[in-house]
């Protein structure tokens, strides 16, 4: 038979309850193997529950340092009631020194303590007691958060002002720093927010007509993270040149609202828009059809009838079949006697054209060529350059190699510069 002798309003704070006969406290922390919340229990006495009833910064107190007890139980263990016991006088019935005494010799949650209304520079201090003269029944996640959030900035050197308080809060990464920043306004101080965004507007500026186009390597909606690199260099040297005194992290949080609108834009155009932006303005000109093939033996054909580019035809099929082990990508016209290999695992490119057309049963005699490649744009610029105009459109683009050996050399010699 279990009755509950004592609770408070917000029901939440550990309960005493009347069990056979025995007064315990009854508290829920943790989960079990199946992340249902574990029930712990263990007894005290009337003098305990007297306290627990007229002094809600003790009962808080009790709590913050019960909890470590209950996290130990892990999911399935039990409580170590003896400990827990031993933890009754020493915080409810002691002077306020010798709780703060105790609290320095145990394990206890900071953070209960902080939601309930905790004096964070007092707790820091050791004088767990006085922390607690302004304890309130509710709870504030968010002041907890902010403690962990500043707590971890403090470890990395980083000491916000008020600008840069106000540039997070505007970001949405005050509190969590892998957030996907936003604009929030109405989360700022209103006399800050002029200031707030003439930083914002410094990185506007820097970063005008840049963009973070399409990486299909990476997925349907995969961006150029080379892209995203340079604008977010941009952004935080424009914020840093005009606005000395922030600190990383305010800087760093409006570099990647630049970088991660423009991704927003990116992803919501369609591919041939991408294309458009890309610098495929000529459309396929020369090519009528053209065939698309992988490392494993996929083909993908395309007409000039059809309503899709062969641009973001191509790039659609790379999004759908490229993967760790299969990085090699053809575009072939069978009619011109040419094509090019995109060899992604090396950030290189063949070009392929029938220098002797077979005949008599002789094969055909092929001239390749090789060209390093700079990363997912080149690559795109080199595609449509051969959309437009075939093999011959690419002298103009890079330097071609007749010698695999010499391709090896000159990739050599970019790794080891790069």
């Amino acid at each position: 038979m279990r009755d509950i002798v004592f609770t408070r309003r917000s029901g939440w704070i550990p309960q005493v309850i009347r069990e056979d006969g025995e007064l315990k406290l009854m508290l829920g922390a943790g989960a079990d193997a199946n992340h249902e919340p574990r029930t712990f229990t263990f007894p005290i006495g009337e003098a305990h529950l007297a306290v627990i009833r007229e002094d809600l910064a003790r009962h808080l107190l009790l709590w913050s340092a019960v909890l470590p007890l209950c996290d130990a139980a892990g999911t399935r263990g039990r409580l170590d009631e003896n400990a827990a016991v031993a933890l009754l006088d020493p915080i409810l019935l002691s002077a306020p020194a010798d709780v703060d005494a105790a609290f320095g010799r145990i394990q206890w949650d900071r953070g209960r303590l902080i939601a309930h209304g905790a004096d964070i520079d007092l707790l820091e201090r050791g004088q767990v007691c006085a922390a607690m003269r302004a304890a309130t029944e509710a709870s504030d996640g968010k002041r907890v958060q902010e403690h962990r959030a500043n707590g971890r900035r403090a470890e990395r050197g980083q000491v916000l002002g008020p600008l840069d308080t106000a540039i997070l809060k505007y970001t949405g990464q005050y509190l969590h720093g892998a957030t996907i920043p936003r604009r929030t306004p109405d989360a700022v101080d209103p006399a800050l927010l002029p200031e707030v965004m003439r930083v914002i507007a410094t990185a506007e500026l820097a970063c005008a007509g840049m963009r973070i186009g399409r990486d299909p390597r990476r997925g349907k909606h995969g961006t150029d993270k080379r892209d995203w690199e340079r604008m977010a260099a941009t952004a935080e040297a424009a914020v840093r040149r005009a606005h000395p005194g922030l600190v990383d992290d305010a800087v760093g949080t409006v570099s990647f609202l630049m970088c991660s609108e423009a991704v927003d834009r990116t992803r919501s155009m369609p591919m041939e828009d991408d294309e458009e932006a890309a610098g495929d303005r000529g459309g396929s000109a020369r090519k009528t059809s053209l065939s698309f093939t992988d490392d494993k033996d996929a083909e993908k054909k395309w007409l000039r009838s059809h309503p899709r580019t062969a641009t973001a035809e191509f790039w659609e099929f790379v999004g759908d079949r490229y993967a760790g082990n299969n990085e090699v990508f053809t575009i072939e016209d069978e009619a011109m006697g040419e094509g090019i290999q995109l060899h992604f695992y090396a950030d290189s490119m063949a070009r392929i054209t029938t220098a002797r057309e077979g005949g008599g049963g002789a094969d055909p005699e092929y001239r390749v060529e090789y060209s390093l490649v700079d990363g997912i744009r080149g690559y795109r610029k080199l595609v449509s350059a051969f959309v437009r105009g075939g093999c011959a459109a690419l002298d103009e683009h890079g330097s071609w190699m007749s010698d695999a050996a010499e391709l090896e050399r000159a990739r050599r010699r970019r790794d080891s510069a790069g």
